[in-house]
């Protein structure tokens, strides 16, 4: 590229191409250390000391795991992350944006498992703890410099090289005091629940983890659930003690528990039925409508009932043991029935199965409660991988839904098998292995969340959430429920939880808050602790102040990860043991920003409000964007097996990161909702981003070329009060008024997080710049230095301010094309002010200025584009191109506003639409015939059987009835009261006319085309195919051209070319001095053949000689 000396402006690239814009950029950045700038407020190696502090504006960035690659949407909440905080920091805040990766957790132990070929608690152990752990801190953050260059591509600014860690011994010294904290405030308590265990895992999951695992939309209710499986469904025979060959029968779909069964549950209100079956003699209690249902299916013969009982009535009945396994718990020591008897509970329904549920206290909620309600004992013969031991001999070592099918022969062997089919059900499976989940008895730590459920609800109401109804809705209703936090995970590499037991008594607990506190405990020198991983702290004992003789040792759970996700705001800054960021915690909580995905409202969202709730009572974050889900073109999950999408890096260094960063902000993904990642199902290339270059860059660059290309043409060069000058045409002054209403716009969805809204403003904003602006005022910068020079240098000035704000403006959402703009045009011209002048994103963002805004000349403008818009629309229907001239356009409105715009604006809209005369009416009656029909979609369900005979007279109305109902009024029929909204208008035009109405407007095109009128429509299109051959040819927009066409004398073009006056349009048009029609002989140095009308021409062009 070479400068303009004479202006400072680089000549327009060509071609463009927007990834290598933005490679330049990033060497720009780093040459100049503009992104350590805008994080830092400073340059590297300054002093941070100088100037007044800037206000902060506090953002928390969610931790990503480091064990896999980003994915878009990891690309998606980047540039969300992005976006918000180069707005705010452009406008003078401070604003840290420091990453974070999480550490610890499933992800990392499942990979370091699979690597080192060890599974399950047995085998880490045998291992050793410190060699696991070992491992998974060697490859937890394998995948960080790729995390690296993706984000630093997509120009998202955040500091990694201040990032946080989870597994840092800083950050995890803070989650042990926020523990500490809520230990002191009776929070944490030790529980033995039934929790969900994922068994391949070997560890419980919170419910919000549950939560988290694979959805699969329901095909009978149409909604998205848990995942659907097959389970087996069987029915089992339970005889009664003391009637023989009288039998319970149960349904269940977990075989696996029956091994562990110590009741029967019946309803206590319910009618029970004994029944014999008439094929086999066989007697049976159970639910007779339930009964009908086996029998409908064919599973269950003819049957005689014998009697009827309520539940209440059933409840004691004693029957013998399924399985011999636990059969010493049938009666307790002072004889009396302790297990293995009908019991009662309100959850038994009558949906499905017999109405009898089988109960294994272990394994299952309502059962746990209904055995603790009658004192049953606990029963878990299997391991936390859900292996059976060896209390179930007959299957121990086998996984629970292994089992599955040995118990279920085992039962038919034994004849205790009524039924056995196949149920098909959603049922909760692991986010991480994709396994079932197993609901199993155990004891681990809970931090109380029910009594907080107000709190939560208050605070919430305090969050401002995009879009609303996430917050009020999924967020608001899981808070309204919110259950103790089962925060303890049986898993090695983690946060250890800091509560050391007594081995004495194991009441006798201590909660150690600080690495300070332990080390003193334990009476070891001061820093001698570096880290606080179980390796490191599991061996560390102390004696017990409470228990003579007792020692003091840890707990073995850790945390968990969700526990330290949520700590994050005063665990990245090592709070409150970071004198320096004590008070900074203090002052910024809660946090100005947060975004993540919609699975956050129960995970990362609910753990910093709910911590940040118990310790400081109010909410962790001011403002929050959720977004939805990227799905593939063809509306499937995204899947490397499939190969349903394009590669993210493949799209960005094919299209650009700025025009990936557009279309994701864009869409409805960053209203919570799904979104296709395509311009349709078959788009697997990521097209969809090529069109958003087209839509938002593409129009830019293009003013920008304009401006460029006549600019340096006429010498013109911008100064710094070129910033400020106020024009006087009206054009110019529509045009400033529009970009900072634009500006106000912008600045209004930014500051409400609206972030779907900035993109098409821009797009509206690009329409008016290109569409209309520089359209109706190209033949400004055409004319010749002697001419209206002053109104000339008003137009470069304008455009250049324009783009200079616009600039500024968008830098948030296209930081690179942005930054490339402000360096050709501000840099570049020598226009860069101050120490920070050297890049758009060091900049204040504009501030509107009120002066510049006239509304009313906006409005105006904005009713004369509507009626060109509706004239454009009827050539394109008519397909007559806008280079041939018409006769004359009608326009028609009782809206005074609407008149006053087209006669004001007349001359504008007859070059713009290129017709003759333009006439402006009140009403259009002469104009059009006016017919209507019933509205269907209205009226079909308010009118019902009427419908047929209310559209018939409808259709009757007369066009003076119709108009009176179009200004307001309203007509009775059949008893029924219609108003506009309730018909479908038709305007027909006059013979050799097209109309089309909307918004109170009707315009009327006169078709009619003379001869003369034929003649000049060919001439504009001659000038069109003229043009292209001049910059085919890469003549300069100001070189004067000798200009020959060729063309048959019977053609019309050459009728046309024999009249003067357009032979003059064709000169003033294209700069040619010369103009020849079939000349004998070529000669010219470009050459070019075309054709109009089907009619084949020949062109010629050599540039003329200078003056």
């Amino acid at each position: 590229m070479t400068k303009a000396p004479d202006t400072g402006f680089v000549a327009p690239l060509a071609p463009f191409d927007l990834p290598a814009i933005e490679r330049r950029i990033i060497e720009l950045w780093g040459t100049y250390e503009v992104e350590y700038r805008s994080l830092h407020g400073r340059r590297p190696g300054e002093d941070a000391g100088g100037g007044p502090p800037k206000p902060s504006f506090v953002f928390f960035d969610g931790p990503p795991f480091a064990t896999g690659l980003p994915h878009y949407g990891h690309l998606l909440a980047g540039t969300i992350k992005d976006v918000v905080p180069r707005y705010w920091a452009m406008n003078g805040y401070a604003v840290e944006r420091r990453f974070g990766w999480d550490c610890h957790g499933l992800p990392i132990e499942s990979l370091v498992e699979d690597e080192l070929d060890v599974h399950g608690r047995a085998e880490i152990e045998a291992l050793g703890v410190p060699k696991f752990n070992a491992a998974c801190r060697a490859g937890v953050l394998r995948y960080t410099q790729e995390w690296r260059k993706v984000v630093e591509r997509m120009g998202r600014w955040v500091d990694f090289d201040d990032d946080y860690k989870t597994m840092d011994p800083t950050f995890m010294e803070s989650v042990w005091w926020v523990f500490a904290q809520l230990w002191e405030q009776g929070r944490i308590y030790e529980g033995h629940r039934v929790q969900p265990v994922s068994p391949l895992l070997g560890t419980p999951l919170s419910n919000f983890e549950v939560a988290q695992g694979p959805q699969e939309r329901n095909p009978k209710t149409g909604k998205d659930g848990h995942k659907l499986r097959d389970d087996p469904s069987i029915t089992v025979r339970f005889e009664l003690e003391d009637e023989p060959g009288t039998f319970l029968w149960a349904w269940t779909t977990t075989p696996w528990t029956l091994p562990s069964n110590l009741a029967l549950a019946v309803h206590p209100d319910v009618v029970y039925a004994k029944v014999r079956v008439v094929e086999t003699g066989e007697l049976a209690w159970i639910e007779p409508g339930l009964l009908a249902q086996y029998q409908e299916r064919k599973r269950v013969g003819e049957t005689q009932e014998l009697e009827r009982r309520k539940g209440s009535e059933l409840a004691g009945l004693a029957y013998a043991p399924l399985f011999p396994y636990f059969a010493e718990y049938r009666e307790r020591e002072d004889g009396s029935r302790w297990a293995f008897k009908v019991v009662v509970a309100d959850y038994v329904t009558t949906d499905t199965g017999t109405g009898i549920v089988h109960q294994a206290p272990a394994f299952g909620e309502d059962d746990f409660e209904v055995g603790k309600r009658e004192g049953l004992p606990l029963v878990r013969p299997m391991d936390l991988n859900g292996v059976f031991d060896e209390r179930v001999p007959e299957f121990a070592g086998q996984r629970a839904k292994q089992a599955d099918k040995g118990i279920v022969l085992k039962l038919k062997d034994a004849k205790q098998l009524v039924d056995q089919d196949v149920y098909r059900h959603a049922y909760p499976h692991c986010y991480r292995t994709d396994e079932p989940l197993l609901y199993m008895a155990i004891s681990t730590w809970f931090m109380k969340v029910e009594d907080m459920r107000e709190q939560l609800l208050a605070n919430n109401d305090e969050i401002h959430w995009v879009p609303k109804h996430v917050g009020s809705g999924r967020f608001g209703n899981w808070l309204g429920v919110a259950r103790d936090w089962n925060l303890s995970r049986n898993r090695y590499w983690g946060t250890p939880l800091p509560i050391w037991r007594c081995d004495e008594d194991p009441a006798d607990m201590v909660c150690i808050s600080s690495i300070a506190e332990l080390e003193r405990r334990a009476g070891l020198e001061p820093g001698s602790i570096t880290d606080l991983h179980r390796e490191s702290v599991d061996d560390i004992s102390f004696a017990s102040e409470r228990t003579p003789g007792g020692t003091m040792r840890r707990i073995s759970e850790v945390f968990d990860c969700w526990f330290e996700s949520g700590s994050m705001p005063y665990a990245q800054n090592h709070y409150p043991f970071d004198p320096s960021k004590k008070q900074y915690v203090e002052d910024n909580l809660p946090a100005d920003f947060i975004a993540e995905g919609l699975d956050q409202t129960r995970g990362w969202f609910y753990t910093l409000h709910v911590l940040s709730t118990a310790l400081f009572q109010r909410p962790a974050f001011k403002n929050v964007i959720v977004n939805g889900l990227i799905l593939a073109a063809d509306g499937k999950k995204m899947s490397k097996r499939l190969q349903n999408y394009p590669d993210p890096l493949g799209v960005v260094e094919a299209f650009g990161a700025d025009a990936l960063r557009a279309y994701l902000i864009s869409g409805p993904v960053v209203r919570a909702e799904p979104m296709r990642f395509g311009r349709d199902a078959k788009d697997t290339k990521g097209l969809i981003v090529r069109d958003m270059v087209k839509a938002a860059i593409l129009p830019l660059q293009n003013a920008y070329n304009f401006l460029v290309t006549y600019a340096r043409a006429d010498g013109w060069v911008p100064t710094r009060e070129t910033l400020s000058a106020r024009p006087t045409s009206e054009l110019d002054l529509w045009i400033l008024s529009r970009v900072q209403s634009f500006v106000a716009r912008l600045r209004g969805e930014f500051e409400a997080y609206n972030l779907d809204n900035l993109v098409p403003e821009w797009l509206a904003m690009c329409d008016e710049l290109n569409n209309w602006y520089i359209r109706r005022g190209r033949r400004r910068y055409w004319r010749g230095a002697s001419e209206d020079d002053q109104d000339k240098r008003e137009a470069y000035a304008t455009l250049y301010r324009v783009l200079v704000t616009i600039a500024h403006c968008m830098a948030p959402v296209l930081p690179f094309f942005c930054e490339h703009l402000y360096q050709r045009l501000v840099v570049d011209v020598g226009l860069a002010e101050g120490p920070d002048g050297d890049s758009v994103h060091l900049q204040r963002f504009p501030v509107v200025d009120e002066s510049l805004i006239d509304l009313e000349l906006e409005r105006q403008v904005a009713r004369a584009r509507k009626v060109v818009g509706l004239a454009m629309a009827l050539r394109e229907a008519e397909r007559i191109g806008v280079r041939r001239p018409l006769p004359s356009l009608t326009v028609a409105s009782r809206d005074p506003e609407v008149r006053a715009a087209v006669v004001r604006f007349a001359a504008e809209i007859e070059s713009e639409l290129n017709v003759k005369t333009i006439e402006v009416v009140e009403d259009d009656a002469g104009l059009v015939s006016l017919s209507a029909k019933a509205n269907f979609k209205v009226l079909g369900r308010k009118l019902g059987k009427k419908m047929k005979v209310v559209a018939t007279a409808v259709e009757q109305l007369e066009p003076a009835r119709l108009r009176e109902i179009l200004e307001g009024g309203s007509v009775e029929l059949e008893g029924e009261p219609l108003s506009a909204e309730d018909l479908l208008f038709h305007r027909a035009p006059l013979p050799g006319r097209v109309a089309d109405s909307a918004e109170g407007i009707t315009v009327v095109l006169d078709t009619t085309i003379d001869v003369a009128l034929e003649q000049e429509g060919l001439v504009r299109e001659l000038i069109n195919r003229i043009q292209n051959l001049r910059k085919g040819s890469d003549l300069d927009v100001s070189d004067r051209i000798e200009l020959a066409v060729t063309c048959a004398e019977q053609t019309k073009l050459f009728g046309a070319l024999a009249r003067e006056d357009l032979r003059g349009l064709i000169q003033a048009e294209t700069l040619a001095s010369v103009l020849e029609v079939n000349p004998g002989s070529g000669g010219h140095t470009h050459q070019g053949e075309d054709e109009i009308d089907g009619e084949q021409l020949g062109l010629g062009i050599t540039v003329a000689p200078a003056r």
